[in-house]
């Protein structure tokens, strides 16, 4: 590092490179220092609104910058393993967004660039930061919450191609690769099960975006019988986001961003911190510290392998 702060490049001036500048602008000893662009208007517009001194549509430009010691990578989902072998390559550490890849073969080619070179590489698994489900990983942990079935609902309305805030996007998002990688995580984080039997089904691409619209996926724990049911949809018209049900023997919990309740409706106090100000600080500690993040590039291996198998799945399913 150049100094006691940690200078970073964000690259990607979209909704994930808008949400981690809000963050890290905020966080004390963080500077934001470079951004790497892929539309100069857009780009030069999102470096004047974070204060960020130097802006280019080279992102290896940005990454030879001595001031800047690490980089967070929100660019299109089809670039990150490109963009993430090249930054590491250059010896500095990444925070790079979910999903690491879009594929297996290249999740573990970035595992083992990781291994290589020794640079802290994060991927944004963010649920696994987030206070609910925390707390529910807590409960199972010490025995006073005995899970039977995760039930999780992923919806959006993604019949044009925008993002998160209805801008354009110049990528076509995944229901698996992207939504589904979240919360097959989160199954395989909390009960500490890389092993899930899979079983999975999709509806029909859409005709111009060229993906499908809805799947829905089941896994079941061959240890411990937990089932985990996920729908998800492009379709959806009403609330949109990931919606987490927890049915135990003790109680029913329910999820959603950073609220949780119980089965009786009443709000659970949880730390007020936000999953992304406690992922992306936990980066920045790795950061200082040439540690291992808590949710680095190996450590979401079980749950690429998993939706490789749902892929199969899903590609079985339609060949009938």
């Amino acid at each position: 590092m150049t100094t006691s702060t940690v200078g970073i490049c964000i690259a990607g001036e979209g909704a994930m490179g808008e949400t981690h500048a809000k963050v890290l602008a905020a966080m004390p000893g963080v500077r934001l220092t470079a951004a790497a662009v892929g539309d100069p208007v857009q780009g030069a517009a999102f470096a004047a609104k974070y204060g960020i001194p130097f802006h280019s549509t080279s992102l290896a430009d940005c990454v030879a910058r001595p001031d800047v010691d690490a980089v967070v990578l929100a660019t299109p989902s089809g670039l990150h393993t490109e963009h993430a072998l090249s930054v590491i390559g250059e010896g500095k550490p990444v925070l790079l967004e979910i999903p690491a890849a879009l594929n297996l073969p290249d999740t573990l080619r970035l595992a083992a660039a990781q291994e290589a070179s020794g640079v802290p590489l994060m991927v944004c698994h963010s649920r696994r930061f987030g206070a609910p489900h925390r707390l529910i990983r807590d409960r199972i942990r010490d025995g006073s919450f005995t899970l039977h079935h995760m039930v999780v609902e992923t919806y959006f309305l993604r019949r044009t191609n925008l993002n998160m805030f209805g801008q354009p996007r110049t990528w076509v998002d995944s229901l698996l690769w992207h939504h589904a990688c979240h919360s097959v995580d989160l199954a395989v984080w909390l009960l500490d099960e890389p092993d899930f039997v899979v079983q999975a089904q999709q509806g029909p691409d859409h005709p111009e975006l060229g993906v499908p619209m809805d799947m829905s996926i089941v896994m079941r724990s061959p240890r411990t019988g937990v089932l985990f049911t996920m729908a998800m949809s492009f379709n959806n018209k009403g609330p949109f986001g990931g919606f987490y049900r927890y049915i135990g023997e003790e109680d029913t919990y329910r999820a959603w961003r950073d609220e949780l309740r119980g089965s009786d409706d009443q709000i659970i106090a949880l730390d007020a911190e936000t999953a992304f100000d406690r992922q992306d600080r936990a980066f920045i500690d790795a950061v200082r510290n040439q540690s291992t993040p808590e949710s680095d590039i190996h450590s979401v291996i079980p749950s690429m392998r998993l939706l490789d198998a749902i892929e199969q799945s899903i590609d079985r399913n339609q060949a009938r």
